[in-house]
């Protein structure tokens, strides 16, 4: 099983990514984004780590992810959304999802999810 945390970083003009993954080690990502709209932000974070797991060939085992954004976990929990600039990051989502065995998403408190936070904030200082 891996833990994945994610969280994202906006101001007004740009974004910054974070990921940690936790297995056997511990791997760190902190990457600039272009959105500029948190919740849109956390979005593309949590794809962001689902293309990395995949891409990694770390997509054969359970997968746990975490996020402290309450409105991306429960539209990709949920399976949908009324709102026209969440849909597509569903649909990515809904096609990636499929490719692990167990993609367990769950909301945790921003004070349970520094490591995300500060790896969000330096990709935030990358575009800056």
């Amino acid at each position: 099983m891996l833990k994945v945390y994610t969280d994202a970083a906006t101001n007004t003009e740009k974004s910054g990514g974070g990921i940690l993954i936790i297995s056997e080690k511990q791997t760190q990502l902190a990457f600039s984004m272009t959105e500029t709209n948190n919740h849109q932000a956390e979005f593309a974070v949590i794809l962001r780590a689902l293309h990395y797991l995949i891409d990694q060939g770390l997509n054969d085992q359970t997968i746990l992810l975490h996020s402290d954004s309450k409105t991306a976990i429960k539209i990709l929990d949920q399976g949908q959304t009324k709102n026209k600039l969440f849909q597509p990051y569903l649909s990515e989502f809904n096609e990636l999802a499929p490719q692990f065995p167990l993609l367990v998403l769950q909301w945790i408190p921003e004070s349970k999810n520094k490591g995300a936070d500060n790896l969000a904030r330096q990709g935030l200082r990358k575009k800056l």
